[in-house]
């Protein structure tokens, strides 16, 4: 095997939990193949670098080898390598939401009539 269409391969190293949202993914322009936006048929090759942005966060990998089947997730890991950059990105991006969550003090309890009236006029429903 030389090639394999980017979605399958997307969803082969388990970036997507199906290749529909591996193929929407690559159309909306969050994978971009060699700094420029991927159609979910373009072929990759070992080598290829991509640019996957996920809710997990941004990953920059290295294809090390082709799959067009999903296997175990270790398995998967096997089929990329990440940059160094990327994960460190990743880390001082989650150690930020940590850290802005430690900020944001949780609400004591369900609100009241008036706070859920507030909150309707803060949205402009009402």
């Amino acid at each position: 095997m030389t090639g394999v269409r980017v979605d399958k391969w997307l969803w082969a190293a388990r970036f997507f939990k199906t290749r529909a949202l591996a193929a929407k993914n690559c159309d909306l322009g969050r994978v971009l193949f060699q700094d420029q936006p991927a159609k979910p048929a373009r072929e990759v090759h070992v080598g290829n670098t991509l640019k996957i942005t996920t809710e997990a966060g941004e990953f920059t990998v290295e294809i090390l080898q082709l799959s067009e089947m999903r296997g175990p997730a270790a398995v998967a890991q096997t089929l990329y390598r990440e940059t160094d950059e990327s994960k460190e990105a990743r880390l001082k991006a989650a150690a930020e939401r940590k850290a802005n969550r430690d900020f944001t003090p949780a609400p004591a309890g369900r609100p009241s009539k008036r706070d859920r009236r507030r909150i309707i006029q803060f949205r402009g429903r009402g």
